[in-house]
C-alpha cells in the first residue's frame, strides 16, 4: 500500500448521513485530509438490492483510490452490510477498508457482556441480520433485540429533529416492546446521532445509547496510530463529492458535518 501519514482518509455513504462519521473523524483526527463521496443519485441504500449496493461501492472506491486514500471508511450501515468483503477483496493492497459494523461489535464484545442490546436502523440493515450473526459469534451471552426504524432517516434528511414531530415518530418506534428494558442500543444509521439527545431523553438516562460514527472513529484512529499512518501535524483539508448535485443537499451538509462545506458533483456513470 504505497501511501503515507499524509494521504487522506476517504469516506463514502449513499447520502449525507455518513458526514456525521466525517465529523466524528475530524473531531478524533483533526489533522487527517478528508475525501467524502455522497451517492446522492442513488440514496437511499437501506431499499436497494446487494448487487446494486455493490455495484455502487465499488465505483466510488475507485473514485476514492484514484483520490490517493490511505483507507476507504464505509459510513453506512446498508453498504457495510452489503459491500464490506467485496471491497476489501477488491481493493486489496491499495487502501484500508474500515465499515461501521465492526468496530460497534467489537465495542459491544468488551463492555456489555451479559447485557441486552436493541439495533434500530435501515430495513436493509436489519434484514441483513448482521449484528445478530456477529454478536451471537462472540459468544457474550448477549441478547440482541433489532426493530428497522425506515422513517427516521428520511425524517432527519428533511431537517425533523429536535422538535415535536420527530419526538412522536421517535417514541412510536422506541415504544415498541422489542426495545423496552435495553442496557443500551445501537444506532445501526449514520443518520442517527443527529437524534442521540432525543432517544436518550425517551429512555430517562436508563439505556447506553451507542453512537456507531464515534465508535468507528475511534477504530480507526487506533488502526492508523499502530500502522504509523496517523497524521499528527498537518493543517487539515476537506473534499466533499456527491453523484447528484443539488442546492438542497449542499444546505443539509451543515446538519451533519457542523459547518458549511462546498459539494462537487462527481457522476459515477456518464
Amino acid at each position: 500500500m504505497n501511501k503515507t501519514s499524509e494521504s487522506p482518509i476517504g469516506i463514502f455513504d449513499s447520502g449525507i448521513g455518513g458526514l456525521t462519521v466525517a465529523n466524528a473523524i475530524r473531531e478524533v483526527m483533526p489533522h487527517e485530509h478528508i475525501v467524502y463521496f455522497g451517492d446522492t443519485a442513488h440514496l437511499p441504500y437501506g431499499d436497494k438490492s446487494e448487487a446494486a449496493i455493490q455495484a455502487y461501492s465499488v465505483k466510488i472506491a475507485n473514485v476514492l483510490l484514484e483520490k490517493g486514500c490511505k483507507v476507504i471508511v464505509i459510513a453506512c450501515h446498508s453498504a457495510s452490510s452489503a459491500s464490506y468483503e467485496l471491497l476489501k477483496e477488491y481493493v486489496h493492497q491499495e487502501a484500508h477498508v474500515l465499515n461501521v459494523i465492526d468496530p460497534m461489535i467489537d465495542y459491544v464484545g468488551q463492555h456489555l457482556a451479559g447485557s441486552t442490546v436493541g439495533v434500530i436502523g435501515t430495513k436493509r440493515t436489519i434484514q441483513s441480520d448482521i449484528y445478530s450473526k456477529k454478536i451471537k459469534a462472540q459468544q457474550k451471552g448477549i441478547s440482541l433485540r433489532s426493530l428497522a426504524t425506515p422513517l427516521l432517516a428520511p425524517m432527519i434528511e428533511e431537517g425533523f429533529f429536535d422538535n415535536q414531530i420527530s419526538r412522536e415518530i421517535i417514541a412510536q418506534y422506541l415504544s415498541d416492546p422489542q426495545l423496552g428494558d435495553l442496557d443500551a442500543l445501537i444506532l445501526a444509521c449514520t443518520h442517527y446521532p443527529l437524534i442521540k439527545k432525543e432517544i436518550a431523553e425517551y429512555y430517562h438516562g436508563k439505556t447506553q445509547i451507542l453512537d456507531s460514527s464515534m465508535v468507528a472513529a475511534e477504530s480507526l484512529r487506533n488502526y492508523l496510530a499502530a500502522q504509523g499512518f496517523l497524521n499528527k501535524e498537518c493543517t487539515p483539508t476537506s473534499h466533499f463529492y456527491v453523484s447528484d448535485y443539488t442546492e438542497s443537499f449542499e444546505a443539509s451538509t451543515r446538519l451533519f458535518f457542523g459547518e458549511n462545506v462546498k459539494l462537487e458533483s462527481h457522476r459515477l456513470w456518464n
